[in-house]
């Protein structure tokens, strides 16, 4: 009994020093080395078949990382009934894939306008650390029915720099082009 209490005495003594000594500092130095943003104008449009948009994460390989924010509505099923809600992010992020809570925790409603704010932590969608390199930033947005934008960036983790996303966009929806922009990403 003595010597347990001893080595359990001796196992946190140490853990202590370690922490003291800032072995434990690296790990979020470099989560806060890693922290990306993306930022942007979102304007409410009317009528129904806009309004929906995703931002994700993927490797300069095309693998999909990590979806930021994707809007409820698409997420949770609109995608099946409107085919062309925000197609590509559908189609990177294997939504059909995703079981409820993992859809629940990447979406939320769709806000009402503003100046919106979305942060990229170095992690992968299962919550492990990405290693330093080049990563692309993707927003995309259906501005109405068959119209839609994508803006993308390139990003390097683990240095610090700030871009602006370059827009295609798909359709002809002039009108609608003012629901999303200018994005951009701070590293």
């Amino acid at each position: 009994m003595k010597n347990t209490v001893f080595a359990l005495l001796f196992a946190c003594t140490v853990l202590a020093l370690y922490i003291l000594a800032g072995v434990a500092a690296p790990t979020h130095a470099a989560a806060q080395a890693s922290r990306v943003e993306v930022s942007f104008t979102y304007t409410r449009q009317r009528g129904i078949g806009s309004n929906q948009f995703a931002v994700w994460i993927e490797d300069t390989q095309g693998r999909y990382i990590k979806t930021l924010y994707a809007t409820r509505f698409t997420a949770a099923g609109g995608w099946q009934r409107r085919k062309q809600a925000i197609p590509q992010w559908v189609k990177q992020s294997n939504l059909a894939g995703m079981s409820k809570p993992q859809i629940d925790a990447l979406t939320g409603p769709t806000p009402n306008g503003g100046a919106l704010r979305y942060y990229w932590d170095g992690t992968d969608s299962a919550g492990r650390a990405v290693p330093a390199g080049e990563y692309r930033v993707f927003v995309e947005a259906t501005l109405r029915t068959e119209n839609r934008v994508l803006y993308t960036a390139a990003v390097k983790l683990g240095e610090k720099g700030q871009v602006t996303a370059q827009a295609q966009y798909f359709g002809s929806g002039a009108a609608e082009r003012g629901m999303i922009g200018p994005v951009t990403v701070t590293y």
